[in-house]
């Protein structure tokens, strides 16, 4: 069977969250994203986006799961940054074709690395307003792992979730209909976003500005976090600052403990390797104590898929 056999599904909603992928490491992740969101009750479909560089058996077990599918073209700068000790950023540029899919009023790009615990659909419902291009969380800049690779400036004392309540008071008005769902302005940080969760309402003309930037050697060749650093470059000040329970970094355990409250968070992120799909319970020790959360609700899926008659590697124990 070839790409071009797998028509795109026909969605019908006008607000999608959409998750992109690439390559047959991150089926699992998709398919339990999927699942959690359902188990959450969400009102609007997670469409997978994917490229031609994904297998035929890959794109099988998402329909098989109803998990509505789109082929876009992959996206690629001019001139790439070097990648080597990141590997995993070189397909992320793709995640900016969300802006082109201007027959959906709102979407949500959300990583595949991730698990909603509970429901977020209100982020299809958050005014944007004309001169904002995007929502997003902050990036955390902590940099708790430790790795050389990353920015000297990447501190806790430059970082958007240090003193994070504080923050928030100081530049989100409590009154805020939505105060709830927003965080402390950019400026309270190095102005940087993370681009595992993307609010936006598409539009031709900022896919063309981001189109404009992948032209562009000297901003790209720069860029060590690809898709998120060109966002928060392009449209600098342009940007709304989500609360950081919709893109709850797993890191957040050690470096954020003060925030890290299961009852309030509603998106756990799995940064960095390995993910959990990667090892077993049982097997691996986990210092961040969140694989669990993903584990739980993976095995609560492959149950209901065995019941309901799906038996591929992606269902079996």
């Amino acid at each position: 069977m070839t790409f071009s056999a797998f028509p795109d599904t026909a969605i019908h909603s006008s607000k999608i969250w959409t998750t992109l992928i690439t390559n047959a490491k991150y089926v699992p992740g998709v398919i339990t994203l999927d699942y959690s969101l359902k188990k959450v009750g969400s009102n609007y479909p997670l469409v997978a986006m994917y490229t031609e560089q994904l297998d035929d058996e890959s794109i099988r077990a998402l329909t098989r799961r109803n998990i509505p599918i789109r082929k876009i073209h992959q996206l690629n700068p001019v001139e790439s940054p070097e990648l080597s000790a990141d590997p995993r950023f070189a397909d992320c540029w793709s995640k900016l074709y969300i802006f082109k899919l201007v027959e959906f009023n709102r979407v949500v790009e959300l990583d595949s690395d991730m698990v909603v615990r509970q429901n977020m659909d209100e982020l299809m419902e958050i005014p944007l307003g004309k001169e904002i291009a995007f929502g997003s969380t902050p990036a955390c800049v902590c940099n708790p792992f430790g790795l050389q690779h990353y920015p000297k400036d990447w501190i806790p004392s430059n970082c958007s979730f240090t003193d994070y309540h504080e923050k928030k008071k100081q530049t989100v008005d409590p009154e805020d209909d939505y105060f709830d769902c927003k965080g402390p302005v950019a400026e309270m940080g190095l102005k940087k976003c993370n681009g595992g969760l993307i609010m936006i309402e598409p539009s031709l003309e900022n896919y063309n500005r981001i189109l404009d930037a992948l032209q562009d050697p000297q901003k790209t060749a720069r860029y060590q976090f690809p898709d998120q650093e060109l966002l928060a470059d392009v449209f600098e000040d342009h940007w709304l600052c989500l609360s950081y329970v919709y893109n709850s970094l797993k890191s957040f355990t050690a470096c954020h403990k003060d925030i890290w409250d299961l009852e309030k968070i509603k998106n756990i992120h799995y940064i960095i390797t390995p993910k959990p799909w990667n090892v077993k319970r049982g097997e691996y020790e986990d210092a961040t104590g969140t694989f669990v959360h993903w584990w739980d609700v993976d095995d609560e899926r492959r149950v209901g898929e065995r019941e309901r008659g799906i038996r591929d590697e992606y269902s079996t124990a």
